[in-house]
């Protein structure tokens, strides 16, 4: 073999051997970029998860003041006790819970609108339920929302709720309604399982929505229609004005007058000279308030490292004093 000829081949073999060594190397970048991905993410995972547990401790404490509560004071629930002293922090190993329990009998159960098996007819007289529902959304003095406006709200919303689907009133809406929409979709026909599902029924609008969250929640499946009076915050006169038809300034003077232990039962409260004095309001409208709740959600949000997990937890409590838990919803409401 020549000298020119053997250099061409050493020449050869150092190049073939360079592009096996690049090779390598890209080989290596890769699989190590791959390794210190899959152990962040892992790591992320184990954060994660444990800021879960933290969570769900929060829920357990939760469960333990509740059941404290109750066995105190089972017939009563009001804004003196320890479940309602608002957000609370709580320092963890390389970490914090907060939480917060709120009453969900404070509000208005928008599930309470779904008619029974027995449901009036189409056209005939607005259930009372109705009738207030309608009052609270103008009681909420929502730019550009009239009472013509209130009252769509609210037949669109029965629609939904009920079991069949043909349109309760006027401003009602069903499967023909949704289904010509540009992306359609068909309404529920049961209950609500959150207040955010009000933006795909038809007529609301978000700064009705937004303004309604203040006075108004949704327990799942659930038609119950029980507000305690003890908890309603002393800025939601509107509730009472809206469900017992009385003045504002009568609902506002009544809830001012409330002591924080809240009143022992529901005759207690509607013998206030600003309540009592209003002779029109019926038995069936004093039915729809109690002193006693049942359910609760509790919002905790757990801090592990870098890492959080929000869970709000909806709560109820049984006859036996027992927690259960209605539902779980993970990230920020």
């Amino acid at each position: 073999m020549s000298k020119l000829t053997a250099k061409k081949v050493t020449g050869v073999a150092l190049i073939t051997v360079l592009l096996i060594v690049s090779l390598a190397a890209v080989l290596a970048t890769q699989m190590t970029a791959r390794l210190q991905l899959q152990m962040q993410r892992t790591n992320n995972v184990t954060l994660n998860q444990q800021a879960y547990w933290y969570a769900m401790g929060a829920e357990a404490f939760a469960k333990r003041i509740l059941i404290n509560v109750f066995e105190d004071e089972k017939d009563v629930t009001h804004l003196e006790q320890i479940w309602a002293q608002g957000e609370t922090s709580y320092p963890v190993d390389f970490g914090q819970i907060t939480g917060e329990i709120f009453d969900m009998q404070a509000c208005f159960n928008l599930n309470a609108l779904r008619p029974d098996d027995n449901a009036i007819p189409a056209g005939t007289r607005r259930r009372p339920i109705e009738e207030a529902f309608q009052k609270l959304i103008m009681s909420l003095n929502v730019e550009g929302v009239s009472q013509f406006d209130a009252e769509y709200m609210t037949d669109a919303l029965v629609d939904w709720l009920d079991q069949n689907s043909a349109i309760a009133s006027a401003g009602g809406a069903e499967d023909n309604d949704y289904s010509a929409k540009e992306f359609p979709y068909l309404p529920a026909n049961y209950y609500l399982a959150s207040i955010t599902e009000l933006r795909l029924i038809e007529h609301f609008t978000v700064p009705v929505i937004n303004k309604l969250k203040e006075y108004a929640c949704v327990i799942p499946n659930n038609n119950l229609h029980k507000i305690n009076i003890n908890t309603i915050r002393s800025d939601q006169p509107e509730l009472l004005e809206a469900f017992l038809g009385i003045p504002l300034a009568d609902a506002e003077n009544a809830l001012a007058s409330r002591e924080g232990a809240g009143f022992k039962t529901r005759d207690e409260f509607f013998n206030l000279p600003d309540i009592s004095k209003n002779t029109k309001i019926t038995n069936d409208q004093k039915e729809q308030f109690d002193v006693v709740s049942h359910y609760f959600k509790l919002k905790s949000i757990a801090s592990f490292n870098d890492s959080y997990f929000a869970l709000s937890t909806l709560m109820k409590v049984e006859s036996n004093n027992n927690i259960s838990v209605v539902s779980r919803t993970i990230g920020r409401e």
